[in-house]
C-alpha cells in the first residue's frame, strides 16, 4: 500500500470528520472512525515534523557555505 501524502492525510481526516458528524452512525462505527482519525493525525504530525527537520538542515547548510564565502 502506497503511503500518503500530508495532503491526502489531511483529505482521509476530512472524510472521517464528515463521517463522524452523520448521525445515523452507531457508537461503534464512530469510536472506530474516532480511532482511524487520530492515527491519521498523528502520522500527519510526523511528516510536518520530518519537513521542519529538512528545512533546517537545508537552512543550516545554505549558512554554512553563506558563511564560508
Amino acid at each position: 500500500m502506497k503511503e500518503q501524502s500530508f495532503e491526502e492525510k489531511l483529505e482521509h481526516s476530512k472524510e472521517l470528520l464528515e463521517k463522524l458528524m452523520n448521525p445515523e452512525i452507531t457508537l461503534e462505527e464512530s469510536v472506530q472512525l474516532y480511532e482511524e482519525g487520530l492515527k491519521n493525525i498523528k502520522e500527519a504530525q510526523t511528516l510536518i515534523e520530518e519537513a521542519k527537520t529538512k528545512i533546517t538542515v537545508i537552512e543550516q547548510a545554505n549558512q554554512t557555505i553563506e558563511d564560508g564565502q
